[in-house]
């Protein structure tokens, strides 16, 4: 069954697509398979993520976002993240109520999916899905978070290019020198910028730019930590020239996305940011090292349920050995990876 909904993504068929992201966010057995046959049709869509703080008009800008790629004739698949209710494991699903316009379009396809508890403003399935999309052939795919925090980074991970976006009088000149921000953002976008407010928000924004930009590359040198602006930008550039190798630097777009003012500057600054990673070698070398992540999480999320298939019951005595304080937690562990490991090598 895995086999023919793989082949029906690849052949454009809307019904396996539908079906092949709802057997992935349900993690049915032998999905990964059916992800096995798909990639090699994928590494073609420019992948766009949107976060930045609930109510600054992340779903409204989005379909502003898919109006301007089609009128450009460019197909887009959208994935719409929304919280999953810590007590009942519930979900509204409600993001793309206000992209319903294009319920009719052939060319745009919307899924909602729900975080199931899942930190970093994505679902666990979101990286997956977008690569069925990918495969699918869609040209543009818009990836909405749930709405973040200044550490939940995980759509860096996911997305080419990653849209922040922040709106006047949500205290986000408190929230603008938070290295989170700094380090999620691509291109930033001053939503509802028609507010009092707005100036100051960018001025905001450029100030952490211009001294964010250097302390974060300072740290970076200091302790190795391999931050996601600390390489990639330079005060002296404001909008990344694609045609050499410098540093990227995220431009500020001021929009409205209610009146559709300033989304096709913002699409614009979204395509130089394409260029330029595709253009320059630390763009290229950004690319690489997010594939990167992608295998490790992949290798730690395996290992992790191997090793939970394996030592289900040792698992289970642990813990009551640490319930009856017996034994700390570390040692626990220490003694439950010395059992995993003993149990691969008798393999």
């Amino acid at each position: 069954m895995l086999s023919a909904v793989a082949n029906g993504v690849l052949s454009k068929n809307i019904a396996s697509l539908a079906r092949a992201l709802r057997l992935i966010d349900d993690r049915t057995d032998g999905y990964r398979s059916m992800l096995k046959t798909l990639f090699p049709a994928t590494g073609h869509a420019f992948v766009i993520g949107v976060t930045g703080n609930p109510g600054a008009g992340k779903s409204t800008l989005v379909d502003r976002l898919i109006a301007v790629f089609r009128a450009a004739g460019k197909t887009v698949g959208v994935i719409a993240v929304d919280p999953t209710s810590p007590f009942s494991g519930g979900a509204i699903l409600g993001d793309r109520i206000r992209m319903q316009r294009h319920s009719g379009d052939a060319g745009v396809f919307i899924r909602s999916v729900a975080t199931r508890g899942h930190l970093g403003g994505l679902s666990q399935s979101a990286r997956d899905m977008v690569r069925a999309l990918d495969a699918f052939g869609f040209d543009i795919i818009i990836v909405e978070t749930v709405g973040v925090g200044q550490d939940e980074l995980e759509i860096t991970k996911t997305a080419h290019t990653t849209l922040v976006v922040m709106a006047p009088g949500m205290g986000d000149e408190i929230q603008a020198i938070k290295a989170g921000i700094l380090e999620c953002a691509d291109v930033f976008a001053v939503n509802k910028a028609d507010r009092d407010g707005a100036d100051g928000t960018v001025r905001d924004l450029e100030l952490m730019i211009a001294l964010g930009s250097e302390s974060m590359l300072a740290v970076s040198k200091v302790h190795g930590h391999k931050t996601h602006t600390s390489r990639d930008a330079m005060p002296e550039k404001s909008d990344g020239d694609a045609g050499d190798d410098t540093k990227w630097t995220p431009p500020i777009v001021k929009c409205v996305a209610t009146r559709n003012e300033g989304v096709a500057q913002l699409v614009a600054a979204c395509e130089r940011h394409r260029e330029w990673l595709s253009a320059s070698e630390s763009g290229r070398t950004r690319t690489h090292d997010r594939l990167a992540e992608e295998v490790r999480a992949e290798l730690r999320e395996a290992l992790i349920d191997s090793a939970v298939s394996t030592l289900h019951g040792q698992i289970e005595q642990a813990l009551e050995r640490v319930y009856r304080r017996e034994v700390d937690p570390y040692t626990a562990v220490e003694q439950l990876v010395a059992a995993f490991q003993t149990q691969l090598n008798q393999a």
